[in-house]
């Protein structure tokens, strides 16, 4: 059931990185603690370390799984964004399963994340105006790829807390990747409960890493 998923995240977040790693080199002098430049500056940190190893230019997907938890992780709410996915269901799982659904989780969106640093291309995007005041504690940064072909709208949902600004979902041309997930992680927990959908996840991992390993 998460083969097609894992298809268009692949995709949305290849597109993302692109975006991210092509937004104007202005911003960088701006102030970083704005939810919009924080993008660019996370983005630019992940793609200067994908050009100094070469291991992962070459696809070594162990060595882009640690980049990713090292440099991109810190910087999303993967608990909200597991809620999010799971849907009416995260309130009834016990605080165990709610460990063992964000870990599971975390792990499928890491692998297709690293997937997707390997497919980065030369592309453009326009930065839109954020459009947020200053006390807001969450905002949508909009962007919009642009290459070969129609714009690609790319955008961000992210939330301030503890005075820190953090990712918990993105969105390609309508899309936001928590309402992808969250029909098919229902259509599982309704046939086989919590405990199965941990169970599918589990072994969807299992077998990337598997398949990586071989």
């Amino acid at each position: 059931m998460f083969a097609s998923k894992r298809s268009l995240l692949r995709g949305v977040l290849a597109i993302s990185l692109v975006a991210l790693n092509s937004l104007p080199l202005a911003a960088r002098a701006a102030d970083a603690s704005a939810p919009d430049l924080l993008i660019r500056q996370l983005s630019l940190e992940t793609i200067e370390a994908v050009k100094a190893d070469k291991a992962i230019q070459a696809g070594d997907v162990q060595k882009i799984v640690q980049l990713v938890d090292s440099k991109v992780m810190p910087h999303v709410n993967f608990q909200r964004m597991t809620a999010s996915a799971v849907g009416r269901y995260w309130r009834q799982a016990s605080p165990e399963q709610q460990k063992r659904l964000q870990d599971e989780f975390k792990a499928l969106l890491m692998r297709t994340y690293a997937g997707a640093l390997t497919q980065v291309k030369d592309q453009t995007v326009a930065l839109k105006p954020l459009r947020a005041s200053p006390d807001d504690t969450e905002v949508v940064v909009r962007t919009e790829v642009r290459g070969k072909g129609d714009p690609i709208q790319l955008d961000y949902r992210l939330e301030k807390s503890g005075g820190v600004w953090r990712i918990y979902d993105v969105n390609v041309l309508g899309i936001w990747l928590a309402d992808q997930y969250r029909n098919s992680f229902a259509q599982e927990i309704g046939a086989n409960g919590i405990d199965g959908l941990i169970k599918a996840l589990a072994e969807r991992n299992a077998k990337a890493t598997g398949a990586a390993k071989s």
